[in-house]
């Protein structure tokens, strides 16, 4: 399978006041080693490559993806290429059985720690440019978190800390502890609460925003439907938004966004993500492609202007709060009001 990469390349933005400058998209390679059912390891490589000659820069990971594979896949895939031209953020502390069974959280100072050290000898790589728990961890305060992460930082280990899922007053705390260059979290058409009170914190603080979830796990590809099998391994069959009349209703909202994106000459997809982007500069879109014709896709969205009318003609195809069915299944749901 191939897809040719757009030119020119991809522009930048900054991770917040105190982060990197990274492409203006970000590439997300959790799917190419687990969660979304199979995937192939060679076609996974092929899309990174392909995304790096396409000019991103940001590649995002969890130890928790595949129990390292996901790691080591990006390790392969960055052979023989220039380590300072990408920016790899990695997420820590989700804790997983040997089932992949979500089993708790440790971000511990120590456990915080030897993470890193796990995950620079599987990245081969002296160092993280943005490490972050990936959730808050109930037993541990987040200044202690960060305070583990920022002697990192001191020692050369990490370049810059970050979050993930966490509410505005925990950006307040980490912030006090140390300069916090983006938080990660879940932003779409269909996930909007974060507009409420955290971005607007997170703007305060100097903070930027990596948003993942851009497609809404598939349903805003354009390419999902109802008939559309589910295997054991993918998380989508227990997520709420992709069950019964959920499902029905979720996709009934899709098709009024195709009616947009039709008559703006791009695919659902596109119109989604470079809905997002419009969100504010400091707003970097995660595109979670594990295929290169469906990252060829997402790259078209930077081609896609959104005016004033298309803002307006997006909203009322899908309105805040329209999404049917939570994000998560009760017990997957991040604490972002269990502020620790």
């Amino acid at each position: 399978m191939s897809a040719s990469p757009r030119t020119p390349k991809p522009a930048q933005r900054a991770l917040g006041a105190a982060g990197p400058v990274t492409s203006a998209l970000g590439l997300g390679c959790m799917g190419m080693s687990d969660l979304y059912g199979p995937a192939d390891e060679a076609e996974g490589i092929a899309t990174i490559h392909a995304a790096l000659d396409a000019g991103i820069t940001l590649l995002d990971t969890g130890d928790f993806y595949g129990m390292g594979h996901n790691e080591l896949l990006i390790h392969d895939a960055l052979r023989g290429r220039d380590r300072s031209n990408v920016q790899i953020s990695v997420k820590f502390g989700a804790q997983r059985d040997p089932a992949g069974q979500w089993v708790g959280y440790d971000t511990s100072p120590a456990a915080t720690k030897t993470a890193l050290a796990y995950t620079l000898r599987r990245l081969r790589t002296d160092y993280v440019d943005v490490y972050r728990p990936a959730r808050l961890d109930p037993s541990v305060p987040i200044e202690e978190t960060v305070g583990a992460i920022a002697d990192l930082v001191k020692a050369g280990y990490v370049r810059h800390i970050g979050l993930s899922e966490v509410g505005a007053e925990t950006l307040r705390r980490a912030a006090a502890v140390h300069p916090i260059s983006d938080l990660q979290i879940e932003y779409s058409l269909l996930s909007r609460s974060v507009e409420e009170t955290i971005l607007p914190t997170a703007r305060e603080l100097g903070i930027g925003i990596t948003a993942y979830g851009v497609l809404s796990r598939g349903l805003l590809s354009g390419h999902w439907n109802s008939e559309r099998p589910l295997t054991g391994t993918d998380f989508r069959g227990h997520s709420p938004r992709f069950q019964g009349d959920n499902l029905t209703h979720n996709l009934a909202l899709v098709e009024a966004l195709r009616a947009v994106a039709t008559a703006k000459g791009a695919s659902v997809a596109q119109v989604a993500i470079a809905w997002v982007a419009s969100r504010g500069e400091d707003v970097v879109p995660l595109v979670g492609a594990r295929r290169r014709d469906r990252l060829a896709e997402a790259l078209g969205a930077l081609d896609v202007e959104l005016t004033a009318a298309d803002l307006t003609a997006i909203e009322a195809a899908v309105p805040a709060g329209s999404a049917a069915g939570d994000r998560y299944a009760a017990d997957q749901m991040a604490r972002l009001d269990s502020e620790r």
